[in-house]
């Protein structure tokens, strides 16, 4: 047994050691090492407390997973539960109960189809594993020959590097590693939000062409492409793309790390479209940590199980199955299916309309753009990071743009006076002084 006492705690760091540590030894996401960068002392629903006092409403989510919100009781409750019991035991020939009563809660709420759940870390792995899942599967159908990947342009699936290869080859932040990635099949940028019929079936016979005879499988973001540009296209591409699939006789895999879980309007932007390979992550715990899933179909588990297939799914992330993660990701499973996103969404969705839409016809603004829990202003220049988080810091709403793309995914826990601050903020970052008119 162990006994640490308080006395034994180390000490509290200052803001400066935070600062001046952080500086010195650690790297941040897309940024060279010792950027600045803003100390968070806590966190709890939509509020973010920043070292300095100030008190700041999350509009990403934490990069779209905190849906409930931060530290929401129940999901520390389930996580405190599971800690008093086990917070990590290894999955290879060992299982648990938090990890079954998640699958049975995944297999609940999405497709029928999928019945075969493989936990990971991240999204980004979930992804490496559903690109291994539909080339075990051509092997074990007798066609090794089929080692490629189709999707469009831009996307992005993560920064693991089978992920890397089917992001956006030239517009996405993976440009650099052109000649050392696995070559994929890229068809053009889907059509936006709002085609037509004639205009869909044109993309689909594009594609179709593409689909030679080492193609293994599709891969897209349904409805939503995230961080590739943040781009809306219609339900019935998707369809359609599906049904291609479904005829020439390739997988068809949904990533929907990021429009899953209600962000979209609906629980997951392929309901109905029964994908052979379903990839979730981010809101799968509420964002409470790390945890992500990769679901398939009995056709495919079948396949990959048998000899040609390899015989077993050759993956196996040491923390696969984190039984703290999977009890509060079922809590958080439980949560979201007893409905409130249902309302939450749409009122979401109707008020980033009427608080972006006036910025459309301000200088620099190319497009503004709302779906769901999600709203995008997508100017005609690259957005000064600085001077835009700034501003929006002054509204007391914490945003990250990135290349063109000032946006916000707000918790679902968001009053309408939080998502008025929020329009006013990104106002004040895309046209200083309109606010105030």
């Amino acid at each position: 047994m162990f006994n640490l006492s308080k006395d034994a705690m180390p000490p509290t760091l200052s803001l400066a050691d935070v600062h001046r540590l952080d500086a010195a030894h650690i790297w941040h996401p897309y940024a060279p090492a010792g950027i600045p960068t803003l100390p968070v002392e806590s966190a709890s629903g939509v509020t973010l407390t920043l070292g300095d006092g100030r008190e700041v409403i999350d509009a990403m989510s934490s990069w779209w997973a905190v849906v409930h919100g931060h530290s929401h009781p129940r999901l520390v409750a389930a996580a405190q539960r599971q800690a008093e019991t086990m917070s990590h035991v290894m999955f290879g020939g060992l299982t648990h109960r938090p990890a079954v009563e998640l699958a049975q809660a995944l297999v609940e709420v999405t497709d029928p189809n999928l019945t075969k759940v493989f936990y990971s870390d991240s999204g980004s792995v979930s992804v490496e594993v559903a690109i291994k899942m539909a080339l075990q599967y051509q092997r074990g159908i007798g066609h090794p020959e089929r080692t490629k990947l189709l999707t469009w342009r831009g996307g992005y699936h993560g920064d693991t590097f089978a992920a890397m290869s089917v992001c956006d080859p030239e517009g996405g932040m993976h440009a650099m590693w052109d000649g050392t990635l696995a070559r994929q099949v890229f068809a053009p940028a889907p059509p936006a939000r709002g085609a037509s019929a004639d205009v869909i079936a044109e993309y689909v016979a594009t594609m179709d062409q593409l689909i030679t005879a080492d193609i293994a499988a599709l891969i897209i973001e349904p409805v939503v492409q995230g961080a590739g540009g943040m781009r809306f296209h219609d339900g019935a591409l998707v369809a359609e793309v599906r049904e291609l699939c479904e005829r020439r006789g390739i997988l068809f895999i949904a990533d929907e790390i990021a429009s899953g879980w209600g962000r979209t309007g609906a629980l997951f932007a392929t309901e109905g479209l029964h994908p052979d390979i379903l990839c979730v992550g981010k809101a799968l715990t509420g964002g409470f940590m790390t945890l992500a899933a990769t679901l398939t179909s009995l056709k495919v588990s079948d396949a990959i199980d048998s000899p040609a297939g390899g015989g077993a799914l050759m993956h196996g992330p040491t923390f696969m199955a984190n039984p703290l993660a999977c009890a509060v990701a079922t809590e958080s499973v439980r949560m979201l299916q007893e409905g409130h996103w249902r309302t939450q969404v749409p009122m979401i969705e109707a008020a980033l309309q009427e608080g972006l839409e006036p910025l459309r016809h301000c200088d620099g603004v190319a497009d503004v753009r709302v779906l769901g829990a999600i709203g995008v202003v997508e100017m005609t220049e690259p957005v000064d990071m600085h001077r835009t988080t700034s501003a929006a810091l002054d509204h007391g709403v914490w945003i990250r743009p990135f290349g063109r793309l000032i946006y916000v995914m707000p918790p679902y826990i968001c009053t309408p006076g939080e998502l008025a601050t929020i329009c006013a903020a990104v106002t004040a970052a895309v046209a200083p002084g309109k606010e105030a008119q």
